[in-house]
């Protein structure tokens, strides 16, 4: 079993949607990783922000989750993930700087970062905050 985190970041009434570099599936989604042995979920989403975009947040809100096993071509494959999601807020003006899992990010409103996040699990969570 794995415990995964989704960190959706939010500046004002924008969204933040990465895209992954194309090695790592090239499709655009969310701040996301692994919980690591002995941490919490909150930490463990605080850690990724911080990692993935230099976002220091000083909490995170937890909106939801979900449960799947992973596909034949995903590594692991068969693996039972559990997976929560967090909302961080960003102060305005707050960009991120991107480390090497992601190439590009995006500020859109609700909708349009819903349509854009690859992955339907994702998107709902984020999709849940409207």
């Amino acid at each position: 079993m794995r415990r995964d985190v989704l960190g959706h970041v939010r500046r004002g009434d924008e969204y933040l949607v990465v895209h992954r570099v194309p090695a790592k599936g090239g499709y655009w989604h969310t701040v996301a990783g692994g919980v690591e042995d002995g941490e919490e979920w909150e930490a463990a989403a605080l850690r990724e922000l911080r990692e993935e975009t230099g976002l220091a947040a000083a909490d995170v809100e937890p909106i939801g989750g979900f449960e799947y096993v992973r596909e034949d071509w995903e590594p692991e494959a068969g693996t039972h993930v559990t997976v929560r999601g967090f909302l961080a807020d960003a102060e305005p003006g707050w960009e991120p700087d991107l480390n090497g899992e992601h190439d590009e990010y995006r500020w859109l409103g609700l909708d349009e970062a819903c349509e854009l996040i690859y992955w339907p699990e994702p998107r709902d969570l984020l999709r849940a905050l409207a």
